[in-house]
């Protein structure tokens, strides 16, 4: 009860607090003294909360509650592709009706019911999160960041940094609509596309507005937003992160169009492992990775300490993938680069000279990397869900015996098995 008492008191707080950061300047330290809040970049309703949006200081985004999961109405959940990621056309195992709006794409899923286990509790965790809403993970106080299409790409890159974050959602001040999704796959698709050598300066990431760059990528980049309701299950939310292959979920409140919260695989699975304790222990948790076979195993992407940085990007491009392990000439796994390390370019403002060497690229590393995470095919899906959560990482890297790298298990695996498609036997 206190909680809804709070949350109440926080409500106007709530729809004000998605800042919309319309310019900021050259420098992250300079980040907190030029940002400028327009009127125009906030819905129509908050239009006289001047007082309220005038005290709001740049970057450092107004904590806010969300409302109690009672106060939604019972209106669909929107959903459709990010600005970049790709869809897995697979829709079978949910019934959707689609309905376009204004560039919306609205599905209505209508999930088949769990159906029974054979006394081995497969289930368990897909039941556990069917019975759960998105809110349920949603924290009592949280913020988050939404990029404006007028700001500069470069710009909002930095904010990314700054902030210690992977994405933020994108604003259209035309539309008054959510559009799309900036990542950090934004920032290595524009290095791809202008870089040409060190002497060669891009200025068309100095320049770009965020909105020039979708518009040059219209081909690859909807003019639409997935995102789920407060009130779906996190069951769906689940199927809609692995099944469009996209790593993070905006919350939406589909009666304001406020963003409430950014959902991932991570999130979700350490609400998982938060009741762990409480949930029946399904048989499978006792298997070995080598016995379930969870994981990508085939033609593993790796890099070498030599391999340059753009010859890098081109492989998280080409491959799809998110981290390449780094090995040297025995195959022995002594480093791994993360799509996340290449932030750390711009941070360093080392972005206009791409063929470094992995060696000297993780010298711009952020502190606190405790070096790659390990797992070996013969431990249990227990103890590794227990490792990279302990570990606050998203993958894990298969290794045998002597250090050499089999493959990679990723937090997405991990929900695919456990939640959309847990063994129906102990066989």
């Amino acid at each position: 009860m206190e909680k809804n008492k709070n949350l109440s008191e926080m409500a106007l707080i709530s729809e004000s607090s998605v800042s919309i950061l319309s310019d900021l300047s050259t420098t992250v330290s300079d980040l907190e003294n030029d940002v400028l809040m327009s009127s125009d970049s906030i819905p129509k309703e908050l239009n006289n909360l001047d007082n309220l949006h005038r005290n709001l200081t740049p970057i450092e985004l107004q904590q806010y509650s969300t409302s109690p999961g009672n106060r939604f109405s019972a209106i669909r959940s929107n959903a459709s592709p990010t600005s970049t990621e790709s869809i897995d056309g697979d829709t079978n195992s949910r019934n959707s009706v689609c309905s376009m709006d204004e560039n919306i794409l609205e599905l209505e899923c209508t999930l088949e019911g769990v159906d029974e286990d054979d006394g081995t509790n497969a289930l368990s965790y897909a039941r556990f999160v069917k019975a759960h809403s998105c809110y349920d993970i949603i924290p009592s106080s949280s913020k988050i960041v939404v990029f404006d299409t007028k700001l500069k790409v470069k710009k909002a890159f930095f904010a990314l940094v700054h902030n210690n974050i992977r994405s933020a959602p994108i604003w259209d001040t035309g539309s008054h609509e959510f559009v799309g999704m900036l990542t950090i796959t934004d920032f290595i698709n524009i290095l791809i596309r202008y870089y040409t050598s060190p002497l060669v300066k891009m200025w068309e990431l100095e320049e770009h507005q965020i909105a020039t760059w979708r518009e040059m990528s219209t081909k690859k980049l909807p003019t639409y937003l997935i995102r789920i309701s407060p009130k779906e299950s996190i069951y769906t939310a689940v199927e809609m992160l692995v099944k469009n292959r996209i790593h993070r979920l905006p919350v939406i409140d589909p009666r304001t169009g406020n963003a409430i919260y950014i959902l991932t695989h991570k999130k979700i699975l350490r609400y998982i492992f938060q009741h762990l304790d409480d949930l029946p222990m399904p048989d499978f948790m006792g298997y070995s990775l080598g016995d379930l076979g969870i994981g990508s195993y085939e033609n593993v992407a790796t890099v070498n300490p030599w391999t340059t940085v753009i010859e890098a990007l081109h492989i998280f491009n080409s491959r799809g993938v998110s981290a390449l392990p780094i090995v040297d000439k025995d195959n022995h796994c002594v480093d791994i680069y993360s799509k996340f390390d290449v932030i750390n370019l711009a941070a360093e403002r080392t972005y206009n000279n791409l063929n470094i060497t992995m060696l000297e690229a993780l010298k711009h590393r952020q502190e606190g990397f405790e070096g790659v995470h390990k797992c070996h095919p013969k431990e249990t899906l227990y103890v590794v869900i227990s490792r990279i959560m302990n570990a606050k990482v998203h993958r894990l890297v298969v290794v045998d015996d002597s250090d050499s790298v089999l493959g990679i298990i990723s937090l997405s695996d991990i929900l695919r098995f456990v939640i959309l498609r847990p063994p129906k036997s102990s066989s």
